[in-house]
């Protein structure tokens, strides 16, 4: 069979409709149950989550008969997020589309499991980006549609082609559940072990409920007995200082700023237990050395002062000369006494944290947190063995989801070479239907 391709316009090959306006559908008439109605925010990576759509009477669903969605149907929004994609593999019940979907439903010389990876494609993308009209509100509109090119091979290669990224998503979206399972387990090992901690036998405590002879009052509320509470300044690493945040005004102007040079760390460098080791702002190795006494150090604590404010990191053992900001804190603990790894995990999830920084809050704005707000930060102080075996447990979670991640990011980036290859034709199919069963 020739692996010829060919163009058309996607209107010649598939049925487009849109919602022709509300008719005065409002959200008022959705009911608890009957046919299914499907927004923007009802697609996840290409799939519609039924359970999360609304619904409305049999009447409003029959009005709209042009857009009633069946089995081999794909969808994608033509309002606000452009392009989001999904296909209807199975349907549950009756469903149409809101006022921001478009239906698009292939003839039979179009596999609709192949239109769906093309409309998912760079090269599809780009078109409806160069179609996409309104400035303050991103619209596709059908007469669009219709007139934009599709190429494709004939229909057995479409299924050899859909059946290939098939796998690809289907093993992506295996990695992303574990990944979200993983994250949850985090969350709830996170809440057990920094208020719980583990015995001497290597367990999970019981709950204060479970067993309170266990358990004593304190400041932050039941904490194990052998714990105690400490304020971070006597926490802090003997150095000086310990805590740091600038340079300020001219002691670093930003025409000192170079092309070449020395990291000056910023909140883009801080996410949540994550350093983003991506460099913006760099100084000469003599600015640094006027500036070391702002030098931080691998294991300290970064904690963000200006937008998401409290936001916390570890700088990583390989930080080399970098200097910290004055948009950030940068604090560095006794690592005899209290594990960084721990203090960073607190300041980023325990709510007491986030309300002692509540007390720097101004106008119902989060202006700053100020250095005595962080000196008298009250935090649970274990044994400095049951803090490391605290924080064994809680690593051993995190990098099984950074291998995941680090899976997934290759799955992706193989499925997007693998896209580019096989949607426009650069790669033969011929071999694989050889190989394939009629």
């Amino acid at each position: 069979m020739s692996e010829q391709w060919l163009t058309e316009t996607l209107g010649k090959y598939c049925y487009i409709k849109a919602r022709i306006g509300w008719r005065g559908l409002s959200s008022s008439e959705y009911t608890e149950s009957g046919p299914y109605l499907i927004a923007g925010k009802h697609l996840e990576r290409g799939v519609i989550e039924w359970e999360s759509c609304d619904h409305i009477s049999d009447f409003r669903y029959q009005e709209s008969w042009e857009i009633a969605l069946s089995e081999g149907d794909v969808i994608l929004t033509k309002d606000g997020t452009i392009g989001r994609v999904a296909r209807v593999d199975q349907l549950p019940g009756k469903a149409t589309i809101n006022g921001t979907m478009m239906l698009l439903r292939p003839h039979k010389e179009i596999d609709y499991r192949f239109l769906y990876h093309v409309l998912n494609g760079y090269g599809f993308k780009k078109l409806l980006e160069d179609k996409v009209s309104g400035s303050s509100i991103p619209h596709i509109f059908q007469r669009d549609m219709v007139t934009l090119p599709i190429s494709f091979p004939p229909q057995d290669h479409q299924r050899i082609l859909a059946n290939i990224l098939d796998t690809v998503d289907t093993a992506i979206r295996g990695t992303e559940a574990i990944i979200d399972k993983l994250k949850s387990v985090k969350q709830g090992l996170l809440h057990d072990l920094l208020t719980r901690g583990i015995d001497a036998n290597g367990e999970l405590r019981p709950s204060q409920s479970e067993a309170p002879q266990l358990y004593k009052a304190s400041s932050l509320g039941w904490i194990p007995k052998d714990w105690y509470v400490e304020q971070l300044e006597n926490l802090l690493a003997d150095t000086d200082p310990a805590m740091r945040s600038g340079p300020f005004g001219s002691a670093l102007l930003k025409d000192e700023l170079v092309e070449s040079g020395l990291p000056l760390l910023g909140i883009d460098n801080v996410h949540t237990e994550r350093f983003v080791a991506e460099f913006k702002r760099l100084v000469t190795p003599a600015k640094f050395l006027q500036l070391s006494r702002y030098a931080v150090r691998p294991a300290d604590l970064m904690i963000t002062i200006m937008g998401t404010v409290g936001r916390c990191c570890l700088v990583p053992d390989d930080i080399g000369q970098a200097l910290s900001s004055k948009h950030t804190w940068t604090i560095s603990l006794d690592k005899n006494r209290y594990s960084p790894y721990l203090a960073m995990l607190q300041v980023n999830y325990s709510p007491w944290v986030a309300q002692h920084f509540t007390k720097d809050q101004q106008g119902g704005t989060m202006m700053a947190i100020r250095s005595e707000t962080l000196r008298s930060l009250l935090l649970p102080v274990p044994s400095r063995d049951e803090q490391r075996a605290i924080e064994a447990r809680l690593q051993q979670v995190s990098n099984r989801i950074d291998t995941e991640k680090a899976a997934l990011a290759k799955m992706q980036l193989e499925k997007s070479g693998l896209m580019n290859d096989l949607l426009t034709g650069r790669v033969r199919v011929t071999p694989l239907l050889e190989g394939s069963t009629p």
